[in-house]
């Protein structure tokens, strides 16, 4: 048995998803090397896996299931205080390869990161440093704050008090008067100015020895001139407390990006007008969305999606709030494309208006309405997949993808959709042609061994060939027992290759 079949059959019964419990437990043995790590960070796997793996003693083994997506979080929650403080980092930072819907973590999890007094017994990580694997991930989700602002936990309430928008008026009232000291010992002179126009001053939300009090900043209108002086204006584009004065002087701004931030804010005057004979066809077009938008909700909805390309791979996270339904309504039967682009990427448009935009005339929409909507078509997805393959990762992950009905991509130029189709399982139609086994591409021999039309008989031919073993110990055909073989000649050490006759 050489040593590259050897790898090859690991990593195939380590991703094949007829493998049993007891199958997938083996490939935790050190001997199984990079197989056994890929699995448990790269497979949903059994509940008797996952217990396996959080007990197992070698770090490198929770490490890597501290990344993995496709196990519920919320059984990873050992994890969060494990003794190693780099496994507490892999659950905080997430995949390596984040999928494009970033899922959040359970509050049990987060509340564990943000109490915690030490980074774990190994010491190569603080607890500081986690939280900043945190905060980076985007696994916090927006209704986070509200949780845990009346928390028992000073440290959390702290956090509550820094997302100050996010928080409801009991919320903000009773932080207010907070009476613990201990809130604010580790924050103290901290704070995060928030532009506001009342008295011309700049409000700020800070945790003090006293609790949580509203402070008075410097003027506003020194902040504005502060950041003209220094070319600095980008946040007082986008600050929806940014003065009047302060925005007219945006609107004829030298740099273009600056007025095209500006031309879609819902508190536009008289400019709007000046906007719409801009000489940029972005900051005229952005202009004549903007009676369109009358709230900062509907700002930030149509921030999102302007400016983003056809191939945007843009995280999707839960937005912190949201614009009524019917205004995404409206934005489905805008005459704009863009209004139709934010219509399309909103998961609670209603059934009827996502089989209109299906067939939108443009393209950035029937996109749009592919990666974020639950009731995208199939044909939609697929289409997609085939015409534009930065999306093709995501949309491998939506349940809604199709996984058969590709025959008639088995001679497409692209490898990677002959891949697609070399797995269809309607292969097995006598009236198609067979798996490509002998496409020019690894990708494609491989998918095509994996497709469980294939007979035993022929995997055991497939398993001994460099170009097809992987696929072939993949293969959700492949008997029990015999990946059982597989794993004793790879695990053992065996000198003589396994056969059919050896099983």
């Amino acid at each position: 048995m050489s040593d590259s079949l050897r790898e090859l059959w690991l990593r195939g019964v380590a991703f094949n998803a007829a493998a049993p419990a007891d199958v997938l437990i083996r490939l935790l043995d050190e001997a199984s090397g990079e197989a056994g790590l890929l699995m448990c960070e790269g497979r949903d796997l059994p509940d008797a896996v996952i217990d396996a793996a959080l007990r197992h003693p070698v770090e490198r083994i929770r490490r890597a299931l501290a990344r993995n997506l496709h196990v519920d979080p919320a059984r990873l929650a050992p994890l969060a205080s494990d003794p190693s403080g780099l496994v507490r980092a892999y659950l905080a930072g997430g995949s390596r390869r984040p999928p494009r819907w970033v899922r959040p973590l359970p509050d049990d999890i987060l509340v564990t990161f943000l109490t915690a007094q030490e980074g774990g017994e190994d010491g190569k990580v603080t607890e500081k440093e986690i939280v900043w694997e945190l905060w980076s991930s985007r696994q916090v989700p927006p209704s986070f704050p509200r949780d845990v602002a009346g928390h028992d936990h000073p440290a959390l309430r702290l956090y509550a008090a820094f997302q100050w928008r996010s928080l409801t008026a009991a919320q903000r009232t009773a932080l207010l008067d907070d009476p613990d000291p201990a809130a604010g010992s580790s924050q103290e002179g901290k704070s995060t100015a928030v532009p506001g126009g009342g008295g011309g001053r700049a409000a700020a939300h800070r945790i003090t020895p006293r609790g949580v009090r509203a402070q008075h900043l410097c003027p506003v209108t020194a902040v504005v001139e502060r950041c003209f002086a220094n070319d600095e204006v980008y946040p007082l584009a986008v600050n929806r407390h940014t003065p009047a004065d302060a925005l007219a002087r945006l609107v004829r701004h030298p740099d273009a990006e600056i007025r095209r931030l500006v031309a879609t804010r819902p508190d536009l005057g008289p400019e709007a007008e000046e906007l719409r004979q801009d000489p940029d066809e972005e900051v005229r077009m952005r202009a004549r969305l903007q009676p369109s938008i009358r709230t900062w909700d509907e700002f930030e909805a149509v921030h999102r999606v302007v400016g983003h390309g056809p191939d945007c791979t843009c995280p999707i996270t839960e937005p912190s709030t949201e614009p009524s339904p019917d205004w995404y309504a409206t934005c489905a039967a805008s005459e704009e494309p863009v209004l139709r682009q934010v219509a399309a990427s909103w998961p609670g448009l209603p059934a009827e208006l996502v089989d209109t935009l299906a067939s939108d005339e443009d393209e950035k929409v029937r996109i749009r309405l592919a990666c974020h909507h639950p009731l995208a078509p199939p044909y939609l997805l697929l289409d997609v997949f085939v015409t534009r393959p930065a999306h093709r990762p995501h949309l491998l992950t939506l349940p809604a993808f199709p996984r058969a009905g590709h025959t008639h991509l088995i001679g497409h130029p692209d490898p990677q959709v002959r891949a697609l189709a070399a797995a269809d399982p309607t292969l097995a139609d006598p009236t198609l042609p067979e798996p490509p086994l002998a496409d020019p591409d690894d990708a494609v021999r491989r998918a095509a061994a994996a497709n469980p039309i294939l007979t035993p008989e022929t995997l055991e031919t497939l398993l001994t060939d460099l170009g097809t073993a992987e696929g072939a110990a993949a293969n959700p055909s492949l008997p029990v027992p015999r990946m059982h073989t597989l794993l004793d000649h790879c695990l053992n050490g065996a000198a003589t290759p396994p056969t059919a006759a050896g099983r």
